[in-house]
């Protein structure tokens, strides 16, 4: 390790006390929710056990889902590793809950890219638009919701659905905090208090002390192999809310008449239980490791968002260095500083449901796995490094380090 970018850091890790302190205080307070959960549903050993074939009587995987439901405080849950990713945990529910001539509405602008495809924003033959479900959506307005148009939109058209997709994506606006979506989800219900409210809250759990459901979302997805999962689960995702709309997703996941009651957990309870378990922890650590890097980047003279000291309410910190060099050198340095294939470098290259290629960054145990300290960006400009996760802030901090190594050695 480069002794100047210790000293650096040295310097910088002081001014970081009071954005730790709240992080920390959250940790415990999620932390506590957790166990509750655990203690009301009286988890044991037994649950540890799997299943096999139709997974009937599955009593690990049905206890999974009662402590998802009480961590969100939601009427049910679906927690499964069936889903293959958080976006087709997302896919699932639009299936299930929406029908032909039904219209679903983004108020958060375009969804991230691997949904453009299951929309039908990109032709596909098996997207909800071949279905004949109708799809507009509003952009945000200066990082806000414009409740104006929404109101406007909303007074004219009866909408099944409103998607609100909480962390950036790839996008270059910011993520939006709990505050910001209560406020929008009380102005749609006094005004279309029927339709469905759907949150993506990948990247964001446990960040904040309340989740969607609180403050008056009907249903919420992400995926277990970003901050829930605790860099454990190896993969799987959920959908959490009204009783009514999960059986309709199981229904849609599975078959009509099965539903929840069928899916082997093929032995994953206990990595299931363990990752929520540890999640708050990881959680923390991947912020604090974010924050650090935000100071370090901008003490370096790079553009960050958000800044080390501003409210956080997902994992991601951007880094956006306007030339796409620096933007693969340091997922680079990402990579070699990771425990898993740090010989490896990783390249731009196209991937399924994107439509720029991408420069992925992840030396992670589980393939894919965020939560774990990983670094891509698609090559567009303003050329941004979308760093997630840490299991740990030391080996976050390690890695880090090693990155703007790289970055800069390859610049001198």
């Amino acid at each position: 390790m480069n002794e100047k970018i210790k000293e650096i850091y040295k310097q910088i890790e002081p001014k970081l006390t009071k954005p730790f302190q709240n992080i920390e205080e959250i940790c415990e307070y999620n932390s506590e929710k957790v166990l509750n959960a655990f203690w009301k549903n009286k988890v044991s050993e037994i649950h540890f056990n799997s299943t096999t074939g139709y997974g009937y009587g599955d009593l690990g995987r049905d206890v999974i889902e009662n402590v998802f439901k009480d961590i969100f405080k939601s009427e049910s849950a679906l927690v499964r590793n069936q889903f293959i990713s958080g976006s087709h945990a997302i896919t699932v529910a639009l299936f299930a809950l929406l029908r032909p001539n039904d219209i679903l509405l983004s108020i958060t602008g375009t969804p991230y890219d691997t949904l453009h495809e299951v929309i039908g924003i990109k032709e596909n033959e098996s997207s909800l638009k071949s279905f004949g479900i109708q799809y507009a959506e509003i952009p945000l307005k200066d990082n806000k919701f414009d409740v104006e148009k929404i109101i406007e939109f909303l007074q004219n058209n009866k909408v099944k659905l409103i998607e609100i997709q909480r962390s950036k994506g790839y996008s270059t606006r910011k993520s939006l905090s709990l505050s910001q979506v209560e406020q929008v989800i009380k102005k749609i219900k006094e005004i279309s208090p029927k339709t469905i409210i759907m949150i993506d809250n990948c990247y964001c759990e446990f960040v904040s002390k309340k989740e969607p459901i609180e403050i008056g979302a009907d249903i919420c997805v992400g995926s277990l192999i970003k901050n829930l999962g605790g860099g454990i689960a190896p993969n799987g995702a959920y959908i959490v809310g009204k009783k009514e709309l999960i059986e309709k997703c199981a229904e849609r996941l599975t078959l009509p008449g099965e539903g929840k009651e069928v899916g082997p957990s093929l032995g994953m309870n206990r990595e299931f239980l363990k990752g929520i378990y540890f999640a708050p922890s990881v959680v923390k650590n991947a912020l604090k490791t974010a924050i650090l890097t935000s100071a370090m980047m901008e003490y370096l003279g790079y553009e960050t968002e958000p800044k080390y000291y501003e409210e956080r309410v997902d994992v991601v910190q951007n880094i956006i260095f306007n030339n796409v060099e620096d933007l693969v050198n340091y997922c680079k340095g990402i990579q070699s500083g990771s425990a898993i294939d740090s010989e490896s470098l990783p390249i731009p290259s196209d991937m399924p449901g994107y439509d720029d290629q991408i420069i992925m960054a992840a030396g992670a145990f589980t393939q894919g796995s965020s939560i774990e300290l990983s670094c891509d960006g698609p090559i567009r400009p303003p050329f941004i490094a979308y760093q997630q996760g840490s299991l740990t802030y030391e080996y976050g901090k390690l890695g880090v380090q090693k990155a703007i190594e790289y970055l800069l050695n390859q610049k001198n």
